[in-house]
């Protein structure tokens, strides 16, 4: 079986839907999280007005659009107002929209936004998740189902990761500097179902995938957090396997192609090779740095630098000094390497010693997802170099910038009908052909931001900038 089709079928039996997902994209980043779908006709250009089925105006929101039977499904925010928006998959046309209680306002990087993960939908009702209430489902026509408030969470850049359901249960992970953790809940009622802390994942938003083992019966959840990556049973929730060796900061979706995992983590330029900074032990930065005698270490007792720069980020009690503990996990988080990992899936307890196949670690994005698409790897890291590599050893095909497409880059790469596209946070939206040498088809211009990762399904693609949501097909 081809992998694309392994990764159809997992996915069918995954959601019990009576929907074909060639022709659905039905949760963040599309069938498993792959950012592949299997269809044909897309248009190898597109602009404002040029291939445009239809436009839609829209309120903002960093969601990625998702599409299950008739229906497309996103969330937004108006002012202080979170919405899940229902639109017909045909004409763009507003179906519904349905504002989601607000207990809070979560603390944001600039880079976020309070309607950041995605739905997740089944061809009969949608689930989404807001930081600032819980998790909802509705029906497909907008009736709520259920509500099931969660949180308040404590993430520096505020929470990203999208909900995904699998089997009966609705999976989120979420990671933050205290108490993260995964958990399932009902897909009936929204009641819990299991929660496993995380306690090595201090930061990050990614959006697990899921896995059939071949060893085994049942599903398991793959989730990448700080440092490690976690294999957890889907009906307990435990963690059967576990890899260690990732970045402290992993934003992006496990690729799962067979029994090969596919997975990147940035956590800053002082990670990349060569370039760590040590961090003294405790017990040496006190006698060197702590001025007060405090037995702690305040932000201005420290150097200029990493460990004064990064000194937010690991203050996890906001007390404003750095404890022994907080140091310890400092010092894990300066000497976690930046890296595009291929992991073979599988086993049980810590199987770091035998798990690692490759490890590429030049130009590693912190928030775009790989793509692994007719036997290439993409990677764009945020500054917009684009890097093509072979999935059987790591070695790299081409590597630079998006000639003509010059711009920052936080939305993931999607394939379908040959084609590869990228999208810029200015709207810059490149089509490559399928293959290793980056061979550009058109540079197209939206003319608005963009964070969203597109949803391709059944010869549409579909891209949201900040005000509008278009349709383009031949």
């Amino acid at each position: 079986m081809k992998p694309m089709q392994h990764t159809a079928l997992l996915f069918t039996v995954l959601t019990f839907s009576a929907l074909s997902p060639a022709a659905d994209w039905p949760r963040f980043r599309g069938p498993n999280g792959t950012g592949v779908a299997e269809t044909s006709a897309l248009p190898d250009s597109i602009g404002p007005n040029k291939h445009v089925v239809w436009k839609t105006a829209l309120p903002p929101g960093h969601s990625s659009p998702v599409v299950s039977g008739d229906r497309i499904f996103v969330t937004a925010f108006e002012g202080d107002h979170l919405f899940t928006i229902a639109l017909d998959r045909a004409s763009g046309k507003i179906l519904w929209r349905r504002e989601s209680p607000r207990d809070r306002h979560e603390k944001l990087d600039s880079l976020n936004s309070p309607a950041s993960p995605s739905p997740a939908a089944d061809g009969r009702n949608v689930y989404v998740f807001f930081p600032d209430y819980g998790l909802l489902s509705y029906t497909f026509d907008g009736k709520e189902r259920w509500r099931t408030p969660l949180g308040p969470f404590d993430n520096i850049y505020g929470m990203g990761g999208s909900p995904i359901l699998a089997g009966d249960k609705v999976v989120l992970v979420c990671d933050q500097q205290n108490h993260s953790f995964a958990a399932a809940f009902s897909q009936a009622d929204g009641k819990q179902v299991w929660k496993t802390p995380r306690p090595e994942a201090v930061s990050g938003h990614s959006t697990p995938s899921i896995y059939r083992p071949r060893e085994r019966a049942g599903f398991q959840i793959l989730a990448p957090g700080a440092f490690r990556l976690d294999a957890y049973d889907l009906d307990s929730g435990k963690s059967v396997w576990w890899v260690n060796g990732l970045a402290s900061e992993m934003k992006s979706v496990p690729v799962l192609d067979g029994d090969m995992i596919y997975v990147s983590g940035n956590s800053s330029s002082f990670n990349d090779p060569g370039k760590h900074v040590a961090i003294p032990p405790f017990a040496e930065a006190l006698a060197k740095y702590d001025a007060n005698h405090d037995g702690a270490l305040d932000q201005l007792e420290l150097p200029d630098g990493p460990m004064r720069l990064l000194f937010p980020f690991e203050d996890f009690n906001h007390d404003g000094k750095l404890d022994a503990s907080e140091w310890k996990t400092f010092q894990a988080v300066m000497a976690a390497e930046n890296g595009l990992l291929a992991l073979h899936a599988g086993g049980n307890g810590d199987m770091t010693a035998t798990a690692l196949r490759w490890k590429f670690q030049r130009s590693i994005p912190q928030l775009p997802s790989a793509l692994l698409y007719r036997g290439v790897i993409y990677m764009i890291n945020d500054g917009g170099i684009l890097t093509t590599l072979n999935p059987e050893n790591g070695q790299p095909y081409k590597q630079g910038r998006l000639r003509g497409a010059v711009d920052k880059y936080y939305a993931s790469p999607v394939a379908a009908d040959g084609k590869v596209f990228f999208v810029g946070n200015s709207g810059v939206v490149t089509i490559l052909k399928a293959g290793p040498d980056q061979e550009i088809l058109s540079v197209n211009e939206l003319d608005d931001e963009c964070f969203a990762t597109p949803a391709i399904a059944d010869g549409r693609i579909y891209i949201r900038t900040r005000g509008m949501l278009y349709s383009f097909g031949l």
